[in-house]
């Protein structure tokens, strides 16, 4: 069974030519309780945003990374530039605008690619849909590089704290990190719904904290109240030109987990993501920063090694460690399920082979675990920390992966607006055309970071990238070449002689891998096996470019006669695939298959001869992907003792 994307129309609420009309958003806070969801969405949703505090300040004015001199024009200047694109980017960019292009109800750079996806038989766009899908595979890259950068960064820099007490504890910094790194990873198998209800009440914790902290500072020096108002951020970029916009690559910093919190959107709905943050959430940053910035101005240089931890003097500093790692733990906790959400879609999209899927929870899909990503953001975050050992290092090589993701989103947003919303080209970049440029502003500073570690995440992203078009493209070529040779199953069943073919008891399940064609694995039976069960099934799985398929939608049965059905399973990219559950629905939908069924899979082989023009090294890649992929009996449900696989050998 595979998974062929098929594009589907989407709901909209569209304006004329004279009107900008904003979408109907499809808000899954709606008939339940506010407060739960309010509560979780701050330990899931806010966890990066909440934690950047950490390391933003520092790393605004850390020489090494074109930081500007302690001086008090400039402290006031960052922090009104800090404020302000946490307006900019996350209160009017995000929640007013990004949360409102919904996938039925899902966020994330892969669903809004899914939305705008061109519609077969639709008018083609400037944009087209290849276009479309590398800037959403680029913005999955990079996302993926966010997700595995931030735990060690977030970390890092929390336990970097015993460092301010004591220069005694800066040894242990390194090896502590990775002991709670390697931790949360291996906790990872056990999933997060037992300890998932603690999330928000710890970060409801961490904020008040932040808020805390952050009045105790600006108690110190008032003054630093006067960066609320945006001249100081004009000031700045206009007296320091380039070297302005270098320390906009670090501002960036604060705005860090945008992109998560589009991608949570299905999870709890635009409505408890926005109370979240405009009740807690952004209070208690805007708090933190600016007594960060106060205490700059009060102590100097005294405070400069860690803004962050210069709010908690004495033995305050303690407990604020602990807190903070408990803070940063979490928000690895949201990207790491994050990834794993993220490469679901990627698999039921067709751009991931098959993966381990394991549903942690009896009550939420969507809590799952997938063992090969784990491990691997398991080694990269260790080698992370290894390669650069501290926060402020890591900091160089964070923002060019946000920003990137940011540019995407934004470059997408235009395209739902034009051509879902029903906006003119000149409505959409009166708005988006702003958050381009404010991208672009933050890619420019992150340019003198591509020396000082910028290229780690551009490499990481760009194997993450080469990995899922090869696999795409790897398996296009395939259906091409069974496609050239394949038989319509209509015309297969009126031309088989069924008077020569004895007929056995009980049902057939044929795993088909495009409607209507006949499975090889089928073909190969009736040569070699010489006989076909009185009900044969020939199913095949599509999958739609809508996170959900509702269930009177997701099993198509069509009878053919002479005992064969075709049956077409159509799913979401947020969807998995039950084969057993599958055919309870059949039964349901007038096909009785009953308790005699025995499921045939096609267990390919892969020859590299050379059909495809690719170097070899690709081709090596494609078939380590394609050889060390789940077996589709685990992955599809099916019981072993009731699976027969039969080899096919397919030319690349």
């Amino acid at each position: 069974m595979s998974y062929e994307s098929s594009d589907i129309e989407s709901p909209a609420v569209s304006g004329g030519a004279g009107k900008v009309a904003l979408p109907v958003t499809c808000d899954r806070s709606e008939g339940k309780p506010l407060w739960p969801l309010l509560l979780c969405a701050l330990g899931v949703v806010y966890g990066d945003i909440g934690t950047s505090p950490l390391y933003a300040v520092r790393e605004c004015f850390n020489p090494a990374h074109g930081g500007v001199a302690l001086t008090p024009a400039n402290i006031l200047g960052v922090m009104a530039l800090i404020f302000w694109s946490l307006i900019l980017v996350v209160t009017i960019k995000y929640l007013s605008v990004v949360l409102r292009a919904d996938n039925d109800g899902e966020g994330g750079v892969l669903a809004l690619m899914a939305l705008v996806l061109p519609r077969p038989g639709a008018p083609r766009h400037r944009m087209g849909g290849s276009i479309v899908v590398m800037l959403g595979l680029v913005g999955t890259a990079l996302l993926t590089c966010d997700g595995t950068i931030t735990p060690a960064i977030s970390v890092l820099s929390a336990i970097e704290g015993l460092e301010v007490a004591t220069p005694i504890f800066r040894p242990l910094v390194v090896p502590l990190t990775l002991g709670v790194l390697i931790a949360l990873f291996l906790h990872q198998k056990n999933g997060t719904a037992r300890i998932g209800s603690v999330f928000g009440s710890v970060m409801v914790v961490w904020f008040l904290a932040l808020s805390v902290m952050g009045v105790y500072g600006i108690a110190q020096e008032p003054a630093i109240l006067a960066a609320l108002n945006p001249w100081y951020a004009v000031q700045f970029i206009a007296l320091h030109r380039l070297h302005g916009l270098i320390v906009l690559g670090a501002v960036v910093l604060c705005v860090t987990g945008c992109e998560a919190l589009f991608a949570d959107l299905g999870h709890f709905g635009r409505r408890p993501i926005a109370l979240a943050w405009y009740g807690v959430v952004f209070p208690a940053v805007v708090l933190n920063y600016f007594g960060q910035g106060a205490i700059l101005l009060s102590q100097g240089q005294t405070a400069m090694g860690n803004p962050f931890y210069a709010l908690s003097p004495g033995l305050w500093l303690y407990p604020t460690v602990i807190l903070a790692t408990l803070a940063t733990v979490i928000a690895s906790q949201a990207l790491i399920s994050g990834a794993f959400s993220m490469a679901r879609q990627a698999i039921q999209m067709g751009y991931l082979p098959r993966l381990t899927i394991v549903h942690t929870s009896q009550t939420m899909p969507g809590q799952i675990y997938i063992p090969e990503v784990n491990t691997a953001l398991m080694f990269a975050c260790i080698a992370l920390v290894l390669g650069f050992r501290d926060s402020s290092s890591l900091a160089a090589a964070y923002g060019i992966a946000v920003v990137g993701t940011m540019a995407v989103t934004s470059v997408l947003i235009f395209k739902v607006q034009t051509e879902i919303w029903g906006w003119t080209f000149w409505q959409a970049l009166s708005i988006t055309g702003v958050f381009l440029l404010l991208d672009g502003l933050f890619l420019i500073g992150n340019m003198i970071k591509l020396i000082h570690g910028g290229w780690v995440p551009l490499l990481l992203g760009a194997g993450v990238f080469l990995v899922m078009i090869t696999w795409k493209r790897g398996i296009r070529f395939m259906r091409k070449q069974e496609r050239a040779d394949a038989l319509k199953l209509v015309d297969f069943v009126q031309h088989l002689d069924f008077d020569r073919i004895p007929r056995v008891k009980g049902t057939g399940v044929f795993m088909g891998k495009e409607p209507g064609i006949v499975p090889r694995v089928l073909l190969h039976h009736l040569k070699h096996n010489k006989v076909l069960h009185e009900q044969v099934v020939v199913m095949t799985a599509v999958t739609e470019n809508v996170p959900t398929v509702p269930t009177f939608r997701r099993v198509a049965v069509q009878p053919l006669g002479s005992g064969f059905f075709g049956v077409t399973v159509r799913t979401g990219f947020m969807q998995s695939i039950d084969v057993q559950e599958t055919l309870q629905q059949c039964n349901m939908a007038g096909l009785n298959i009953g308790r005699d069924v025995s499921y045939y899979v096609g267990h390919q082989t892969l020859r590299l001869v050379g059909r495809v023009q690719w170097p070899h090294w690709r081709k090596a890649l494609f078939a380590y992907l394609f050889h060390n992929q789940r077996s589709a009996i685990n992955f599809l449900g099916l019981p072993p003792n009731r699976v027969v696989e039969l080899g096919e050998q397919t030319e690349l």
